[in-house]
């Protein structure tokens, strides 16, 4: 079962608890942007302190992501169990996104998921896009990502009950106060975009010239950018090269109703 999403600083984490693993010995997957995959070995080998945990990469393993159709999907539509899956569970994030598979590499995805196609890893970018999923170090950049400007509070991704991790006293008291300005938000570009694309990390202005946010990252006409909440539902745009690209936010249905205002 998924257990969450969590350090936004190495461009989010999810963790998955193995079937069959016991709460004195449980058996983890952590799935994880691949680029900081050595990054996260030292942070976690930083906290393991004395106690015996073995930290080992699984390179014979693959992830995949089970993108439903139009409508979301259920997760009693797929298999309960399926031999060659090591895990096949809904995706902790947010139901739009499907489920996660995690299976030997070389595996029969067919077999496992019956009536399945194998897509593009772009397809699956834009669709996390779409809906406003943050994920990995472009989307989530170590250092400059907050979890509740990230909301992950939407993606079972903050604690709120448990107390001692980094960050806890700023991230609680943040999300008790109710008062967060600047949020990711899925944007699109309603005209052709240029050669070069959209540099990370570009400033999003409004049409009067005020600084609404920043520029993540993005696949085609679509992209995630961290915008203050005051200007998201304006005409937005940046400058590039003397040329003015135009943009605009959007509320993801999935989140909840009050966040949506």
């Amino acid at each position: 079962n998924p257990v969450g999403v969590c350090f936004p600083d190495l461009g989010g984490v999810t963790l998955f608890r193995l079937q069959g693993s016991t709460a004195e010995e449980p058996d983890i997957l952590l799935e994880c942007d691949s680029s900081v995959l050595e990054s996260i070995q030292k942070h976690l080998k930083l906290y393991k302190i004395r106690r015996k945990v073995s930290i080992t990469p699984c390179p014979d393993l693959s992830l995949w992501a089970v993108i439903p159709g139009e409508q979301p999907g259920d997760a009693s539509s797929l298999p309960k169990s399926a031999d060659q899956a090591l895990l096949l569970t809904p995706d902790p994030r947010a139901e739009v996104m499907g489920w996660r598979l995690i299976a030997k590499k070389g595996a029969n995805l067919s077999e496992i998921i019956p009536g399945s196609q194998v897509g593009d890893v772009q397809d699956y970018h834009r669709h996390r896009y779409k809906q406003g999923i943050p994920e990995g170090v472009k989307d989530l950049p170590p250092g400059a990502a907050l979890p509740l400007e990230s909301n992950l509070a939407f993606m079972n991704g903050i604690s709120f009950t448990k107390g001692c991790y980094i960050g806890q006293e700023l991230t609680a008291r943040t999300h008790h106060m109710g008062v967060i300005r600047k949020r990711l938000l899925p944007v699109t570009f309603p005209e052709p975009l240029p050669s070069s694309g959209i540099p990370e990390g570009t400033e999003i202005l409004t049409e009067a010239g005020k600084r609404a946010g920043k520029f993540r990252a993005g696949q085609g006409e679509l992209g995630i950018a961290l915008l203050r909440l005051a200007h998201a539902k304006e005409p937005l745009c940046m400058r590039l090269a003397g040329d003015t690209v135009r943009l605009r936010a959007s509320t993801p249905q999935w989140w909840p109703k009050a966040a949506a205002k």
